[in-house]
C-alpha cells in the first residue's frame, strides 16, 4: 500500500471511528461533533465523530441574521492555506472511493478540453447549492435549508441515508422521492467513478472548489524547483486530472506527477524553499 492511501485509509477510519454507531444506526452526539474535518464526510455517518466543513457552513448560514459563521470560514481559511486541494488527495473519504472504483478494468474517459470547462461547474454548485439556497429558503421561509446536502451530497446517502435506513425499520417507513432520487444520484456518480477519474471532484464538488483557490499560495503541498524545471510538461500530459500546471486550480496535489519528472524538479516542501537547488 501506497504511503498516499494509507493516509486517504487512516483519515476515513479517524473521522468515522465511532464504529459501534453502524451496529447500533445512531448518530455521534459526542462533545468533539462540533469540530470539522478537512474533507468531505457526513456528520450525520453513524460513525462519523465530527462535522462536514460544507454542512456546517449551511447550518451556519441560517443564523446569519444573528451571527456570522466565523469559526466555519476560520477552518474552510486555515485547511486551505495550509494545504490547499492536497486535502482531496489526501484526506477525503469520497475522493478515496473515487479512486478505488477507477481501479476497475474499464474503458476510461480522458481529460480534454471540455473536461477542463466542465470543471468549472463545481464553482457554480457551490454558489448555488451552499450559497444562495440556503439562504433563499431563509429569506423566504424564515427557515435555512442546506441544499447541497439535501439535493447533491453524495456522501450523506453512502455513509448516513444507506447505513442509518438499513439500521433502522421506522426510517425504511417514511423513505421517499427524495431519498430515492439520491440513490439514484450516487449510483451514478459510483458509475461514472469507474469510467472517469473522479468525477465528482473534478466537476461538482464545492470543497474543492473552496480548496482550489488557496492551491498556488498553501504553505504545504507539492512544489517545482523552477531551476530545475525545463517545461517539457510530462507531468500535466501525465496527469489524469484537468491540470494546466503543477498548484493550478485543478491540481490536487497527489504527487503522482513527481515518478515521471525525469529531472527531479517535483518535490514536497514548504514554500519557502520551494526554489532551492
Amino acid at each position: 500500500m501506497g504511503k498516499r492511501r494509507f493516509v486517504q485509509l487512516a483519515s476515513a477510519l479517524l473521522y468515522n471511528a465511532n464504529l459501534v454507531g453502524f451496529a447500533r444506526g445512531t448518530i455521534y452526539r459526542g462533545s468533539i461533533k462540533g469540530l470539522c474535518v478537512p474533507g468531505l464526510n457526513c456528520h450525520s455517518c453513524p460513525g462519523a465523530i465530527a462535522a462536514c466543513p460544507l454542512g456546517s457552513f449551511q447550518t451556519a448560514l441560517g443564523d446569519i441574521r444573528t451571527k456570522l459563521p466565523l469559526y466555519v470560514l476560520g477552518v474552510l481559511l486555515l485547511f486551505g492555506v495550509l494545504l490547499g486541494r492536497a486535502i482531496c488527495a489526501f484526506l477525503c473519504p469520497f475522493g478515496l472511493a473515487q479512486d478505488l472504483l477507477h481501479k476497475i478494468p474499464s474503458p476510461k474517459l480522458q481529460k480534454s478540453t471540455a473536461t477542463r470547462w466542465l470543471s468549472l461547474c463545481k464553482y457554480a454548485v457551490l454558489f448555488i447549492f451552499v450559497i444562495y439556497l440556503p439562504l433563499h429558503f431563509l429569506w423566504t421561509n424564515g427557515v435555512s435549508t442546506p441544499a447541497f446536502c439535501k439535493y447533491l451530497c453524495p456522501m450523506g446517502t453512502l455513509q448516513a441515508g444507506i447505513p442509518l435506513v438499513l439500521a433502522n425499520e421506522s426510517l425504511r417507513a417514511i423513505t421517499g422521492v427524495l431519498f430515492q432520487w439520491r440513490l439514484l444520484w450516487l449510483g451514478v456518480i459510483l458509475l461514472a467513478s469507474i469510467f472517469i477519474f473522479r468525477p465528482f471532484c473534478r466537476f461538482l464538488c464545492p470543497l474543492g472548489a473552496i480548496y482550489s483557490l488557496f492551491n498556488k499560495y498553501a504553505l504545504f503541498g507539492i512544489k517545482v524547483n523552477a531551476h530545475r524545471c525545463t517545461g517539457c510538461r510530462a507531468c500535466t500530459n501525465s496527469c489524469k486530472l484537468d491540470v494546466n500546471q503543477i498548484n493550478d486550480r485543478e491540481c490536487i496535489r497527489c504527487g503522482d506527477c513527481r515518478p515521471v519528472c525525469v529531472h527531479k524538479a517535483i518535490v514536497y516542501k514548504r514554500k519557502d524553499t520551494e526554489n532551492e537547488e
